[in-house]
């Protein structure tokens, strides 16, 4: 049986990939999320680096930036694992960063279907390059 889980390894914490990630990865729209990554080799073992962020000027609490934090990061959960294999089988490391362009709080099944299609995205972009 497979695990669904989201460890401390598959979190993106380096400033150095990130200003990377910005400056030279490739950038996309699944609304309500807004996609951008790169390829690169990452410190740890695992095939996917991420981290999700919300605008502070489009949502102004606390609680509300998290709640969707959260969404975001259990819709990436439930759907990496087949995300995953793809890129095992092109033995590629990535890093990635969701960030939610939405006005308004979305609900888990809008979230989840933008990460869906996000994800189908990365998928697609990088079996192209190979």
């Amino acid at each position: 049986m497979e695990r669904f889980t989201f460890k401390k390894e598959e979190r993106l914490c380096s400033l150095i990939v990130i200003e990377k990630m910005f400056s030279e990865g490739e950038t996309f729209l699944s609304y309500p999320i807004k996609v951008v990554f790169l390829k690169t080799q990452l410190p740890n073992a695992v095939p996917v680096q991420s981290s999700f962020s919300v605008s502070k000027r489009n949502f102004k609490r606390a609680v509300h930036r998290n709640q969707l934090k959260r969404r975001m990061r259990e819709a990436f959960r439930l759907r990496k694992n087949e995300f995953y294999q793809q890129l095992n089988l092109n033995e590629q490391q990535l890093a990635v960063m969701f960030i939610f362009i939405g006005k308004q709080i979305s609900d888990f099944a809008e979230i989840d279907k933008g990460m869906k299609s996000a994800l189908n995205k990365i998928s697609r972009k990088i079996s192209e390059e190979v």
